[in-house]
């Protein structure tokens, strides 16, 4: 096989079969493949598509390019949950421990933050002590002993996928719907759960801006997964407003507390009982409207506070800090951010709303630098709210005053005030299985 002629193959609009995607692979994660090589077959990706046996070769190849996750000790159905990134999307803290406390084993591989994205990782590593390097076995019985565990991905686990973002990230060629798909269920194959529920965010803070791209994309990567012979579904969900009221590290976790307690925001509140619900119910828990009412009740009597809590310690951290989230850092400078002018919120731009986020400190530019986990941003008004000229519409935080200015400014560019109430929004658009896609 010759590299070249694959990409030939590909740029006239050719099928790769799954000697050649095998072969491709293995050679680009030995390094006999160079860069630039692999970079024009990504283009190719990106003009000509991949058919979905294409895809799913893609990704099994890149699944088990490296290490995969051993989870066969833990006992029941293991269940993962996955997004597809968002500014205040911190649902992973709450679905979680939700679903753990009524039955469900969740063994969770998670991500960081990077651009105006948060990361589930970075969120946990605000509470002090916790750590999300833990080997494998000791994965195993934290999941079996406290029901859910968090941890980043180990350093040799889908090797060809940390090799081709790197690539796609500079190359242009993040945006494909093959490369997105085979990356993200490549390393939820390798992580090794039997369920696994899929939240697919669209609009103007999601990598999917638009309906038609987002449920492309859900239907992708559930058919990789059933294909894969796991019990697979998707939720397709709002971003074109912040999740919740916190955008930030610390104020994350402590608005997860909240919702766990039944006290939080009702957007928050209602897309973290769709994806619990949808947990319970791949786990054989029953049926979809038994799971909600499981779910609804699990939070109105917080029990998820105590597995949020308990894995916090078992994990190495000071579980105090979920008991009483006012121990968290409190940022030096707070800034209150008023309407320049009177009417309806009628847009905000949330993608630029994390931008705003991490210039307050809160995020990463580039992956090497450092996060202030009591930076960010306390929203008091958003889509479709009435607001009078002066009314504050988030507090801005950060250990750096010289930050305040720039990044107030960006969180203003990113709101709209008009004179006419904007159309309601849906928080879950469909759902998405291997028998079609249901509309909400």
């Amino acid at each position: 096989m010759r590299m070249y002629d694959l990409i030939e193959k590909k740029k006239h609009g050719g099928s790769l079969t799954r000697q050649e995607i095998h072969e491709m692979i293995a050679g680009y994660v030995s390094g006999e493949i160079p860069d630039y090589q692999m970079s024009a077959m990504m283009m190719a990706v990106c003009f000509q598509g991949m058919n979905r046996q294409e895809t799913t070769d893609l990704t099994m190849e890149m699944a088990h390019s490296g290490d995969t996750a051993d989870l066969s000790s833990i006992e029941g159905i293991k269940a993962d949950k996955h997004s597809t990134g968002g500014v205040g999307d911190k649902t992973t803290l709450i679905a979680g421990p939700l679903a753990a406390s009524l039955g469900v084993k969740v063994a969770k591989m998670s991500g960081r933050g990077l651009g105006h994205t948060g990361g589930t990782l970075d969120k946990l590593e605000s509470i002090p002590g916790l750590t999300t390097t833990i080997p494998g076995d000791r994965f195993c019985r934290i999941v079996n002993q406290v029901g859910i565990a968090v941890i980043g991905q180990s350093g040799n686990m889908v090797p060809a996928d940390k090799k081709l973002y790197a690539l796609r990230d500079v190359t242009a060629t993040v945006d494909s719907i093959p490369l997105i798909a085979s990356s993200i269920m490549s390393k939820k194959l390798a992580a090794g759960s039997d369920a696994i529920v899929l939240d697919v965010k669209t609009g103007s803070g999601a990598f999917m801006k638009t309906m038609e791209d987002s449920e492309a994309l859900a239907r992708e990567m559930v058919a990789i997964g059933e294909g894969a012979g796991k019990k697979c579904c998707a939720l397709i969900t709002d971003m074109d407003v912040p999740l919740g009221r916190a955008i930030g590290n610390a104020l994350e976790v402590t608005e997860a507390v909240q919702t766990l307690r039944g006290q939080g925001p009702a957007d928050l509140t209602e897309v973290c009982l769709q994806l619990t619900a949808n947990l319970l119910f791949l786990a054989g828990k029953g049926s979809l409207e038994a799971c909600r009412a499981m779910a609804e009740s699990a939070m109105r009597d917080g029990r998820g506070v105590k597995v949020l809590a308990d894995m916090v310690r078992a994990q190495g951290g000071d579980e105090s800090f979920i008991y009483d989230t006012d121990r968290f850092a409190k940022a030096a400078y707070v800034r209150k951010v008023t309407a320049p002018a009177g009417g309806y919120i009628t847009h905000m731009d949330t993608e630029g709303c994390g931008i705003a986020s991490a210039m307050l400190g809160a995020g990463r530019v580039k992956k090497e630098d450092s996060i202030d986990y009591s930076a960010g941003i306390c929203l008091y008004r958003k889509y479709g709210d009435l607001v009078k000229e002066g009314d504050v519409l988030a507090e801005l935080y950060a250990s750096d005053e010289r930050l305040l200015d720039p990044a107030e400014e960006r969180f203003l560019q990113a709101c709209a005030i008009g004179e006419q109430a904007p159309r309601p929004r849906k928080l879950v658009y469909a759902r998405v299985t291997g028998e079609g896609t249901v509309w909400y």
